[in-house]
């Protein structure tokens, strides 16, 4: 109800309009809070209800991704870290071939002596299929016939072994019963020398005192179970290896039947050719190395024997053995017993010696050691040295011996396989000397040509002219 006022009062008037003013200011506030509280009303029921608000002022709508944040599921800096799955599977698998490696590593080392021992017993195997395959192919029994060939071996070795002890041991003794002369003799010319006075007593009182000579004594009394364990272990060792080169030998076709039953058709064929082809090597190269040992046996013996150095057999045979299956430094060790021998009997007798094994090793290389090796080992003679060289720093003694085998085999077998091709008639290739002869067979291609169409229009000639009128 509108508060009365007085027409004639100017000051009710003001009030009046005063307080009509302040009752429109609280409405319109009223009213804006009304309108306030219903938007936020209706923007939190379009947010329950899960539909974006399209309305509104002021940062994004209600469920929209901005621009700059991260993808779905990526770790952000303010979560937790997680490891990935496949770090301790990986971390395990590297343990497991890690230790896989050092156990085949540790395996391999404890078993390398056996393995060496296999690959001689092998290569022996191999030197002897030859003898053993015509024994058999005559009626023999594989067995038989490969103890009989072991024992040929083992009674030559036997043999040789036998002289060549008897030898030393002879040299031995007698070089101890003539040390008092040998000692006097050089007393006498060490006191007309530096005019001295040495006695032979003397000498070996100072000698048998001797601290290093005690000492050394000491050292040979304890090392003689280290000298009995070293010679037993060499025994063992040759057994190993003569019972594997047997059992290879003497069953040669089951292991290769063996080993073909695991491959396909085509790649037993391979298999097989490559054991031929190292049967074949191998063999030809104990037959070769033991042909020219009985020669180089042989021409020593005679020699020994003329100039009266004892024991000439048994250095012959040394020499021959040698000199031919041990490489490179064989020869030096073949030749220098026979020349101290030599020596012992007449120093003129050693330089006699070592000028016949210089000219027969020269003699050997250049002109017997082609002819023999020429269908068996045909390798160059830096390929051979390279070979012996790379298996002794493989394998020592043992690589040495089986190196020039192994090499010949690889050769043949890459030989059989890699494709050849016809060398250019180039002087850089073949030299002058195959230029001069390359240009003399052109020539005598060309006369050739010339001849061969002379006579060819001859006979054309023939031919057109017909036979002759009878008179």
């Amino acid at each position: 109800m509108a508060p009365k006022t007085d027409a004639n009062d100017p000051g009710g008037t003001e009030s009046t309009q005063s307080a009509e003013s302040v009752g429109s200011a609280e409405g319109a506030g009223t009213t804006d809070g009304t309108d306030r509280e219903g938007r936020t009303g209706r923007a939190g029921k379009a947010d329950r209800s899960g539909v974006p608000h399209q309305g509104g002022t002021g940062g994004p709508a209600v469920g929209t991704v901005p621009p700059d944040a991260p993808p779905p599921g990526a770790v952000t800096g303010t979560g937790p870290v997680r490891m990935p799955r496949w770090l301790p599977r990986a971390m395990l698998l590297a343990l497991a071939l890690y230790a896989c490696f050092q156990l085949g590593s540790w395996g391999f080392h404890q078993l390398l002596g056996l393995l060496i021992n296999i690959l001689i017993a092998f290569f022996i195997a191999l030197a002897i299929e030859p003898a053993v395959a015509r024994m058999a192919a005559r009626g023999v029994r594989r067995g038989l016939a490969t103890f009989l060939v072991f024992f040929g071996l083992l009674s030559a070795a036997v043999g040789f072994v036998v002289m060549l002890g008897s030898m030393l041991a002879d040299q031995i003794v007698t070089m101890v019963e003539d040390f008092p002369q040998y000692l006097d003799s050089v007393i006498s010319w060490i006191n007309q020398t530096f005019e001295t006075e040495l006695s032979r007593v003397e000498v070996q009182d100072s000698v048998l005192r001797s601290d290093w000579l005690q000492s050394y004594v000491e050292d040979s009394a304890t090392g003689v179970l280290d000298v009995s364990a070293t010679v037993l272990g060499g025994l063992f060792r040759l057994l190993t290896i003569f019972l594997f080169s047997f059992y290879f030998a003497a069953d040669g076709p089951r292991l290769r039947r063996t080993i073909c039953s695991v491959l396909p058709p085509a790649k037993q064929a391979e298999v097989l050719r490559a054991w031929e082809i190292a049967v074949d090597k191998t063999g030809g190269y104990i037959y070769s190395r033991g042909l020219m040992a009985l020669i180089s046996g042989g021409a020593h013996y005679v020699l020994l024997e003329v100039l009266g150095v004892p024991y000439a057999p048994a250095l012959a045979v040394w020499v021959g053995l040698v000199s031919q299956f041990i490489p490179t430094i064989g020869t030096y060790l073949a030749g220098a017993l026979p020349m101290l021998i030599a020596f012992t009997v007449n120093p003129w007798y050693a330089v006699w010696v070592l000028g016949f094994v210089v000219v027969y090793q020269q003699f050997e290389n250049y002109v017997l050691q082609p002819k023999l090796t020429a269908r068996t080992v045909d390798i160059h003679p830096a390929v051979a040295f390279g070979s012996v060289i790379a298996g002794t720093a493989l394998m020592g003694a043992v690589g040495a011996l089986i190196a020039i085998p192994a090499v010949a085999t690889l050769q043949a077998f890459l030989g059989a396989y890699v494709r050849r091709y016809d060398v250019t008639d180039d002087p850089r290739v073949h030299g002058h000397r195959r230029r001069e002869r390359g240009r003399l067979a052109a020539r005598a291609g060309a006369t050739l040509t010339k001849g061969r169409a002379a006579l060819t229009r001859v006979r054309s000639g023939r031919r057109t002219a017909g036979p002759a009128d009878p008179a």
